[in-house]
């Protein structure tokens, strides 16, 4: 076991580093960043920030002599920089679990040869293979890049079989995945963690919207039957050992086609969703991230309250600096802000945690919080 005392080191300075770091301190332990941007909000309550890009040598060997373990607040750091540190000591999420997820390709092959269901899907890696695709999953469909997409970036909705050309040029020509949309009941999702020895611990589901292809809402307990929920936790710790996962882990699933529970996405990392459990839950997903990379015991997740977490973007400052004292107002709101400077539209600055009596509650509470923001 790694010990309070020691140096934790984290790769990615954004706010899941910053919720991370805040909370490693917390705990006793020392933190030190490698992040590029010397603003960063990791970096702000950090012991330290080394300011360098995450595959510079002389930058990756002075994080690893300062520190005890190390841990991800991304997955696009490359895989080759997690396997380089790993040869010096403890790393998680390992290598070969980042790199499936960092490539829709891998991931989807993943699930499926391991036997999850998943939305009907086929390869696209150049145009010439649309058709054979358009073929197997049929229309509806969405086009999304292997690489690099989130927050609803790098897919395109397929109508019609002729708009599948004009969608692969517009995300770039890069190699894609075509999926078939489903006609969804709920959007959930599934944080956990899972230890060394294979220990687990999962949170209870959240039930997400989104605008834009960017997380507005997570409500907990998600409003699906008991059955489901437990379903859905079970069905998040058979991926992670599959994985043979080791740290915090959120499985995005779609429950769709009269309850059944498809395995969407994987992020190797704490995630937006799992932001609730700062202020519902007896242990947070950060505090887990550091229990899970430390080898001490797993706490056992309990929720206290139901709730609703609600994203402020930047679209928040539109009219001004948002109205705190007006969502604050209410019984129930916590308010947690990312340390970002410059607020843009689209772009993550906080969130709200709502704690009511029931989710629907919770969802009002957060629907009007939110409002109050942006009043006059």
């Amino acid at each position: 076991m790694i010990l309070p005392g020691a140096t934790l080191g984290v790769l990615g300075g954004g706010q899941l580093g910053r919720m991370f770091a805040l909370r490693a301190r917390v705990m006793g332990y020392r933190v030190v960043v490698l992040e590029p941007d010397p603003r960063s909000p990791a970096g702000q309550v950090s012991d330290q920030q080394i300011v360098a890009a995450y595959d510079d040598p002389a930058a990756l060997d002075q994080l690893a002599d300062q520190c005890a373990a190390i841990t991800t607040e991304f997955e696009n750091v490359p895989a080759a920089v997690l396997e380089r540190l790993a040869s010096r000591l403890p790393v998680s999420p390992a290598a070969a679990a980042v790199a499936i997820a960092q490539d829709r390709m891998a991931e989807k092959g993943f699930l499926a040869s391991a036997g999850f269901l998943t939305a009907p899907f086929a390869r696209v890696p150049r145009a010439a293979d649309l058709n054979e695709a358009l073929k197997a999953i049929g229309v509806p469909a969405l086009l999304k890049t292997s690489r690099l997409g989130y927050d609803g970036k790098g897919q395109a909705l397929i109508g019609a079989p002729e708009d599948a050309a004009e969608a692969f040029r517009h995300l770039g020509g890069v190699p894609c995945v075509l999926e078939r949309k489903l006609d969804l009941e709920r959007e959930i999702s599934v944080v956990l963690a899972r230890g060394r020895d294979g220990a687990a611990a999962a949170f209870p589901p959240a039930e997400n919207v989104h605008r834009h292809g960017i997380l507005h809402t997570s409500t907990v307990p998600a409003r699906v039957a008991p059955g489901t929920r437990e379903q859905a936790m079970a069905l998040a710790v058979e991926v992670a050992a599959a994985l043979q996962y080791v740290g915090v882990l959120a499985v995005e699933m779609f429950l769709a086609d009269g309850g059944k529970l498809y395995v969407n996405e994987l992020a190797p990392r704490p995630h937006n969703s799992g932001h609730y459990t700062l202020d519902a839950c007896s242990v947070d997903q950060f505090e887990q991230q550091v229990r899970s990379m430390t080898g001490l015991p797993l706490g056992e997740p309990e929720l206290l309250s139901a709730c609703c977490m609600v994203n402020i973007l930047g679209d928040s400052w539109a009219h001004g600096t948002p109205r705190w004292d007006r969502a604050l107002a209410l019984p129930g709101v916590r308010l947690h802000l990312y340390g970002k400077a410059e607020p843009r539209a689209g772009r993550k600055m906080g969130h709200l945690t709502c704690l009511a009596g029931t989710p629907d509650e919770a969802l009002i509470l957060a629907t009007t919080a939110h409002a109050a923001l942006s009043a006059a």
